[in-house]
């Protein structure tokens, strides 16, 4: 049903095609994005819609360096506890209110104080933010933070108009998002499309080519592929590793990829909620064995492609955090088993939930029958992404497979997974000693000193292992010949400025 579905849904694009909405440009999504509010939103495909729709106060440039967007420049105090915006002049929200430190304040407040916000633990060191003039923003922390700039340059620092803020109805924001990025929000027909159309009252609009986006996620990499190779998209992003040599050998199609910041993980329910309470990985010597049961090379080889480098840690090797200390762990049966005698079970009862994209699902199986030899019967719950993560968030899960798509400092990699009050700590692990740890790794800048705190976390994180990592996410794109200028970004982000239908 789904193949027709998409089927259709490509038919009418390629209809709708004619030569006056040639600067249509159709992006195809794994996946269906959550709510499309900066402040409550967590997928990564949702993070590459708000690139286009809601610009931020500070972004970055392909060797992730941080460069102005919505701020003009930024300067700390002696301390590193007052950091300093001076803001543009000349930026509008889409709803014609203009965007000043008020409208900044107003955003940071609500990403602070809204009762469902993400945002909060990547604020947690702002004590107050003052607006004494309308170009100047000023954040005065309660101690220093490492963080904060990288922070800001994600969904904490993208601002919505605050005449759109409804204290009745909060949902209401994500429902028709007003930003002040190149593009503005048309429409949304939920698994089906997101529509957005070129804000012609943006300060840089002459760099943005396209009149306007359509986002269509399809989760079934093959017909994603078949949708692009047949001119129904434009760009696709996360092709099937097995697909770039088919990519690579179509004349009318690029193979753009770059190595990601982010990762793909087995995420553990340890104290979330009354199904925590029964599920057998309460116990850290049943995770440990099913460490023990991966073969992360294999992954790479048959699902990956080549593409899938291990990853044992959540800093990927051209961090300066990663660490030689924690090497990938490699597949022993015999120990997995006897670690499961020792927790005092034979055979081991759960349920594996994960997204129901392609790869994902073919990483399922091949766990489900890798963990069936150590004493494992895991039954398979494929569910949509964003499902998925709202389920994760109440607990209703024993173990998930689920991505980050990375950030530029390492503290987003790690900090809001693993401390307690963490926002995506879905397992509700806690250890006061990695609390500590990882709160005081925020506010060192001496990157020997900090990488020191992170080896501290890792070496107790790597013992009672609460999440697995599986392998370090790369983004490899396919985009039409024609389309010049796009550069894939290690964020994996889709970023339009300059890019063009040749």
């Amino acid at each position: 049903m789904k193949r027709l579905r998409i089927t259709i849904g490509a038919v009418l694009l390629a209809l709708a095609a004619t030569p006056s909405m040639a600067q249509n440009l159709r992006i195809g999504l794994q996946e269906d994005p959550d709510v499309l509010d900066p402040h409550r939103a967590r997928t990564y495909v949702g993070r590459i819609v708000f690139t286009s729709l809601c610009d931020k106060l500070v972004d970055i440039n392909s060797k992730l360096e941080f460069i102005p967007q919505l701020a003009q420049s930024w300067s700390w105090n002696a301390d590193n506890t007052v950091l300093t915006f001076k803001l543009r002049t000349d930026a509008t929200f889409h709803d014609g209110a203009k965007f000043d430190a008020a409208a900044a304040k107003a955003n940071l407040d609500r990403a602070m104080t809204l009762q469902d916000s993400l945002r909060k633990s990547e604020l947690t060191s702002v004590a107050k933010v003052e607006a004494p003039d309308a170009e100047t923003l000023v954040l005065t922390l309660k101690q220093a933070d490492a963080t904060l700039i990288a922070q800001l340059s994600d969904r904490a620092g993208m601002m919505l108009s605050p005449k759109t803020f409804n204290d009745q109805d909060p949902a209401a924001v994500g429902r028709a998002p007003v930003c002040s990025g190149p593009y503005k929000f048309v429409q949304r027909v939920q698994n089906d499309r997101i529509v957005l159309e070129k804000f012609d009252g943006y300060y840089n609009t002459k760099d943005f080519a396209f009149k306007r986006l359509t986002f269509l996620p399809i989760p079934d990499t093959t017909v994603r592929l078949s949708n692009l190779r047949a001119g129904d998209l434009d760009i696709v992003e996360r092709i099937n590793p097995s697909d770039a040599a088919q990519v690579k050998g179509d004349a009318n199609l690029t193979l753009s990829t770059v190595a990601g910041l982010g990762f793909q993980q087995f995420r553990f329910n340890i104290g979330n909620g009354e199904r925590a309470k029964t599920s057998p990985f309460k116990d850290k010597r049943v995770r440990q064995a099913f460490q023990l049961i991966l073969d992360r090379n294999v992954i790479n080889e048959v699902i990956g492609g080549g593409l899938f480098e291990p990853a044992q840690q959540p800093f990927p090797p051209a961090s300066p955090y990663s660490s030689d200390k924690f090497p990938v762990t490699q597949r022993n049966v015999a120990k997995a088993k006897a670690l499961l005698k020792e927790a005092g079970v034979e055979r081991v009862k759960a349920e594996l939930m994960f997204g129901n994209n392609t790869t994902t699902s073919a990483m399922a199986e091949m766990t489900q029958a890798m963990a069936a030899e150590a004493g494992f019967d895991l039954s398979l719950r494929p569910t949509e992404y964003a499902a998925m993560q709202k389920e994760a968030i109440a607990g209703n899960f024993d173990v998930i497979i689920i991505g980050w798509s990375g950030r530029v400092d390492p503290d987003g990699n790690i900090y809001g997974f693993l401390t307690t009050k963490g926002a995506l700590n879905d397992g509700k692990y806690s250890n006061p000693d990695v609390d500590r740890l990882l709160g005081e790794a925020r506010t060192v800048n001496d990157t020997a000193a900090r990488k020191a705190l992170y080896d501290q976390a890792q070496t107790i994180i790597q013992d009672e292992l609460p999440q697995i990592n599986i392998y370090f996410q790369p983004w490899p794109f396919a985009v039409q010949k024609k389309i010049k200028g796009f550069v894939p970004y290690p964020d994996g982000m889709i970023r339009l400025k300059g890019v063009t239908a040749g």
